[in-house]
């Protein structure tokens, strides 16, 4: 059942709180006030909110509490929750082909089972708005999207749906098996299908969809191009994986006769409508060529290092004005799922470029706000605490035993533990309190997930 907007004219106050607005200027407040407007925001600044206001709801006393946009992950795979585990010491490519044969195997349910587990991983860990690239439809597999888009309909989560593709097997001289794949046809008549169906370009939309092929060795090229062409014909965004290892170019190279991002411009796929995950090698010439088109990355940095991929130069591309947001990746290779973790893995995974200043810990918060925002086209509703933008909210509390002696709350969040969660906010609604799950119970989440990994795992035994 899907989680309703809130009355237009309720109000929610939250104050005495610590705010990292994350707007244009960076404004920060050390005892501020945020006023919610049904699923808007309406006020924010220093001090007390004001004294008279109707309609107010709720007031929270956020003493100790540092206030942030809501997290917002541009790359994900949230059938991958009953697959956590796995494969533990494999590089990308071997990873792949061991996994493969049990991601062919999935349906409907085991699905929506996993997109509850990873939806409910990522509000948890203070995340308001996700991407998902899902790319396995097994032929008997039933509804695999809707049953994803109804799994994360029922927690609150505000979603891009990303309908991926896989039409190069084993035999084409892709890597997954032939069996895993789709017809070409098959999956742009589908691909069409789910925008149709499912995507919501209204102010304010908690369901969008994208076009997602899933990878150069995977995908023919003839898919890669007609799907840029439906996407654009349609009016929706698309993503890939692109550069994510050493493998995956010598793989470009020998089939296409060009490196990877060579490849993707040959296509028409660099451009502002476009986001890559990973983009871990990419040279010069490449970082100009996103900066240029404006084609935007989702940076991993749990998930690389997890595949030994290498560690992306995401100062280099935030320094050529290259598009930059966070994601989890799948949580077959990030187990943790969880968004608010990887700001800090960011900040410190990136210093090891040699500089303690490569990524500090606001511009750790931005990547995953606004930067995320700006991947996913939606930087003018979410990703930053303004006025007139969507009502997506994370409180962390700060005064806690593992953070109190931390005298700057954003250093709070970005260089310690993932703080408690006090509250999470997506559209106006409050769908954690306390750490715990409003919407869901989380223990049947739980527990379902358990059965659906042990019915997968039979299923392939």
């Amino acid at each position: 059942m899907a989680v309703q907007p809130p009355p237009a004219d309720r109000r929610i106050v939250v104050e005495n709180a610590a705010i990292a607005t994350v707007d244009p200027h960076d404004t920060e407040y050390a005892r501020g006030h945020v006023v919610l407007l049904g699923n808007r925001i309406e006020a924010v600044g220093e001090g007390p909110a004001p004294a008279r206001l109707d309609n107010v709801a709720r007031r929270i006393d956020a003493e100790g509490h540092l206030v942030t946009p809501g997290l917002v992950n541009t790359h994900h795979h949230f059938y991958q929750w009953i697959t956590r585990g796995l494969a533990q010491d494999d590089i990308l490519f071997d990873w792949l082909v061991a996994l493969y044969p049990t991601w062919a195997r999935i349906d409907d349910r085991l699905v929506h089972a996993a997109a509850q587990g990873s939806a409910a991983a990522l509000l948890k860990s203070g995340c308001t708005t996700s991407a998902d690239h899902h790319y396995v439809f097994p032929r008997h597999g039933g509804d695999i999207l809707g049953a994803e888009i109804e799994a994360v309909r029922e927690l609150g989560l505000r979603f891009t749906a990303l309908r991926g593709s896989m039409d190069r097997g084993e035999k084409d001289g892709g890597l997954p098996p032939d069996h895993a794949v789709e017809e070409l046809d098959a999956v742009l008549t589908a691909s069409e299908e789910a925008v149709d169906r499912h995507h919501d370009a209204s102010p304010g939309s908690m369901l969008q969809i994208a076009l997602a092929p899933c990878s150069p060795f995977s995908v023919s090229t003839r898919l890669m191009r007609e799907s840029a062409e439906l996407a654009r014909r349609k009016g929706v965004r698309l993503h890939t994986h692109g550069s994510e290892t050493a493998e995956e170019e010598a793989f470009c190279r020998e089939l296409f006769g060009m490196a990877p991002t060579d490849y993707f411009e040959s296509l028409g796929w660099l451009g502002e409508d476009v986001w890559m995950a990973h983009c871990v090698h990419l040279n010069d010439s490449d970082i100009a060529k996103f900066a240029r088109t404006g084609t935007g990355v989702a940076h991993c940095p749990s998930s690389n290092a997890r595949m030994a991929a290498g560690i992306a130069r995401v100062p280099d591309m935030l320094a050529a004005g290259v598009p930059v947001g966070l994601g989890v990746d799948g949580t077959a290779s990030n187990e943790c799922g969880e968004l608010g973790t990887e700001l800090r893995n960011a900040l410190l995974i990136n210093r090891l470029h040699g500089s303690p200043r490569a990524l500090t810990a606001r511009r750790a918060l931005r990547l995953g706000t606004m930067g995320g925002a700006r991947v996913l086209g939606r930087q003018d509703e979410i990703g930053s605490i303004e006025a007139g933008k969507l009502a997506d909210l994370a409180l962390w509390k700060v005064d806690g035993l593992m953070h109190s002696s931390i005298a700057d709350p954003v250093a709070a969040l970005t260089f310690g533990a993932l703080p408690p969660l006090a509250v999470l906010f997506v559209n106006g609604n409050a769908v954690v309190e306390q750490g715990r799950l409003t919407t869901v119970d989380e223990d049947r989440i739980a527990r379902t997930c358990a059965i659906a990994a042990k019915d997968l795992a039979a299923r392939t035994s």
